[in-house]
């Protein structure tokens, strides 16, 4: 019997292989320090993004086009820019998934996550509001993290090129209405 299973387990982990799962883990750390107010949070970092061990680093995403739009400031390049440029403004970004098992940037992908922890960022930033960038971060957030927040998440539409019924101007459009009077 134990052979059994053990072959049945290796049979799951062979088929999920082989449609093209990995599992990867979130390696870079969230972006905060005591005087960030808005949080946003996103499902899992894009391939681009784990290979630039960065935040939004599809250059196709309109991520940073929005919040330079909604500052008024030019769109930070370098890592060290946007790092700034995200703490000058009082933002915080994270993921909410730690570890999962993804095919590529594919979120309608993802399998078997392990939320982050965001108490770390809560317990010691003045957050004051919760963002989700696009539906799978808020569903991932209210499955995940909500009950031990109890912290509603504001659902904003996602920067990701792969929402493209949305434009630029949209998307500046309604994030602003919800963060803007939040950001410095």
């Amino acid at each position: 019997m134990l052979h059994f299973i053990k072959r049945g387990a290796r049979s799951k982990e062979v088929r999920r292989l082989k449609q093209g799962y990995s599992h990867v883990s979130h390696d870079f750390s969230p972006v905060y320090d005591n005087n960030s107010t808005v949080l946003i949070l996103g499902s899992f970092p894009s391939v681009k993004s784990r290979e630039e061990h960065f935040y939004y680093g599809n250059p196709k995403n309109r991520f940073w086009n929005v919040l330079s739009s909604l500052t008024g400031c030019p769109r930070p390049q370098s890592i060290d820019e946007k790092t700034a440029f995200l703490l000058f403004h009082g933002i915080a970004v994270w993921d909410v998934i730690k570890s999962c098992d993804i095919i590529g940037s594919s979120d309608s992908s993802i399998r078997n996550v392990v939320a982050n922890d965001i108490s770390i960022i809560l317990g010691s930033a003045d957050i004051r509001l919760i963002c989700g960038n696009g539906a799978t971060a808020c569903r991932l957030y209210d499955r995940f993290i909500l009950p031990d927040t109890g912290i509603e998440i504001h659902r904003l539409p996602s920067t990701s090129p792969a929402n493209a019924a949305r434009d630029l101007d949209s998307l500046v459009h309604d994030w602003g209405e919800t963060i803007s009077r939040l950001l410095r």
